[in-house]
């Protein structure tokens, strides 16, 4: 398989969260915990087992594990649409954002998600996100992915995705409307810890993810 240079992250690299559900759909795994080792390559043919990733040098791009199926209910609690609106308006990366061009939450990818999460002022942040056409599985790993890490972003320090667990119990329709909603868990040292989850039009949550986000330099 391969990451098109579409689904980037940081230049150069894959958005976190989308290879990591690139990697889940290639298994046939919804659920499943992803930790990443180097940056994932764009446009680079890349071997996928049940167990870990590699490129075509035998180089650890990641490694897979089983999980769990997410409970719900230890997740953030459900946004309103209009509400998650309205604290997009405070999306910190419309000022500042260390990954502009992230296909995800950078306002400067021409053709990416444009999730952008702001505060609901209790330590969550939310999102209303427009479904896309070509959305599949990757595509809700991806959703789920930087609203949490934006929990750990508004600390001032540049973080990217580490670890991340997700269950997926249904997609969304193309052109629905939902809300994506994270907040932070724990910290350690160069660690944040977040959770984040995806809820469809009815307001019915559809997938969550739980995540460790690393500081760099």
């Amino acid at each position: 398989m391969r990451i098109p240079a579409r689904f980037n992250g940081p230049p150069g690299s894959g958005n976190g969260g989308w290879s990591a559900g690139a990697f889940a759909a290639e298994i046939g795994e919804p659920s499943l915990e992803v930790t990443l080792r180097l940056p994932p390559p764009l446009d680079t043919e890349l071997s996928v087992t049940h167990e870990d990733v590699r490129d075509g040098s035998g180089n650890l791009i990641a490694e897979l594990a089983p999980t769990h199926r997410a409970n719900f209910s230890d997740f953030p609690g459900f946004v309103p649409f209009a509400e998650a609106v309205e604290a997009s308006r405070s999306y910190p990366g419309f000022t500042e954002h260390p990954f502009p061009t992230c296909y995800v939450c950078g306002p400067e990818h021409p053709d990416g998600l444009r999730i952008f999460p702001g505060p609901l002022g209790d330590g969550r942040m939310a999102a209303p996100w427009t479904v896309p056409a070509d959305v599949e599985l990757a595509t809700i790993w991806a959703a789920l992915d930087c609203p949490g890490g934006w929990t750990a972003l508004v600390e001032g320090r540049t973080f990217v995705l580490g670890r991340i667990a997700v269950t997926v119990d249904e997609l969304p329709k193309p052109g629905a409307s939902c809300v994506v909603a994270g907040r932070p868990t724990a910290s350690s040292g160069r660690k944040a810890m977040v959770d984040s989850i995806l809820y469809g039009e009815s307001g019915a949550p559809m997938a969550a993810a739980r995540a460790t986000w690393i500081a760099v330099a």
